[in-house]
């Protein structure tokens, strides 16, 4: 098969930082679906994963967490899928990414795409939407559906405009009855978080608990950090509701001070999507369960692909230049490619 991988720890600037390889056909085990790749999207774990690469590592490594394609072959205990059926995923982080013309998966964490998408448009929506379903069903403990249970209550979503935030706002306006607060902090952002659903949005490159209070809402009742966590820990400590509810999505070099949480008797917990397939916990099914929800919203009309950029085809120069996009913070939405070997 072909596949565009790193093979050395090189700067994002030299011809050979992404390479296409000929390797061999993956061979499925006994949960594995194999997946001709049709499209991918971006995401920022890509570029994190690429950076964190020993120099003294020689095995090409394969990157790429969001794929949509045709089943090709299953495995011997597959239950939910068969040979032909358009599906999508997010992956499993441990093995091999969907930067390749054929990728490995387990069928718990697999969905047949949405029918109303073409390949493209759904690849733009696994990863952001497991991470977003699970912070809010999940981490928070809200209810998806229930669109009684936030009335007259507030969930701030930092960091809107991003992929997972794109989803997040989505999600939240149609399963839940919040008040959804976004922020964004350029023209274009805002417009984005506004688009996707959000019924406010502030500025986030500013006090933003100031912001907040400007418009008569002193506190929220639920935070899910998108963005730098550390940069924004100080303003959610300030702005969540005594036993309130952060999740966070963002890992740090240092540890956030806790202590800021105590008076209010805060809960907060870290959201990591590849933590089901990462150790093989036994609810990964739920994944699936989640993708086969989501593409019955979006097959509904009720929730619509945060693709913001079709890409073309996927190149090492083309991946190259969505890494350098990815680490500057500046795009919007996601941004996918196709796979035309």
């Amino acid at each position: 098969m072909k596949a565009i991988a790193i093979t050395q720890k090189l700067p994002l600037d030299h011809p050979e930082c992404f390479v296409e390889l000929d390797l061999p056909d993956p061979v499925p085990g006994p949960n594995d679906l194999l997946v001709r790749v049709k499209a991918v999207a971006v995401n920022p774990v890509d570029y994190k994963v690429r950076q964190s690469r020993k120099d003294e590592e020689t095995e090409p490594k394969i990157l790429g967490w969001d794929a949509a394609g045709i089943v090709e072959a299953v495995g011997s205990d597959v239950k939910h899928f068969r040979r032909g059926d358009q599906v999508y995923y997010a992956g499993d982080i441990t093995r091999p990414g969907c930067n390749a013309e054929l990728q490995l998966v387990d069928e718990r964490i697999v969905a047949k795409k949405p029918a109303s998408l073409d390949f493209a448009a759904a690849a733009a929506l696994p990863l952001t939407a497991i991470t977003a379903w699970e912070c809010f069903f999940e981490r928070l403990g809200l209810s998806a559906g229930d669109l009684k249970e936030g009335k007259g209550k507030t969930l701030l979503i930092i960091g809107g405009a991003g992929g997972v935030g794109s989803i997040g706002i989505q999600i939240a306006t149609a399963l839940t009855g919040f008040t959804v607060i976004a922020t964004a902090s350029r023209p274009e952002t805002v417009e984005w978080c506004r688009k996707m659903g959000a019924h406010r949005v502030i500025d986030h490159s500013v006090d933003w608990t100031a912001e907040l209070e400007k418009r008569g809402i002193p506190t929220v009742d639920y935070i899910a950090c998108f963005a730098d966590t550390n940069a924004h820990w100080a303003n959610m400590a300030k702005a969540i509701v005594p036993q309130g509810k952060i999740t966070a999505i963002v890992e740090s070099s240092t540890v956030p001070d806790i202590g800021l949480m105590k008076a209010k008797s805060v809960t907060f917990s870290w959201e990591f999507m590849f933590t089901r397939s990462m150790f093989q916990t036994p609810d990964m099914i739920s994944q699936h369960d989640l993708l086969k929800e989501l593409a019955t919203l979006v097959d509904a009309g009720r929730i619509f692909s945060t693709m913001k950029e079709h890409g073309g085809k996927l190149t090492p120069a083309s991946l190259a230049q969505a890494h350098r996009d990815l680490e500057s913070g500046g795009m919007i939405g996601k941004r996918v490619f196709e796979t035309t070997w």
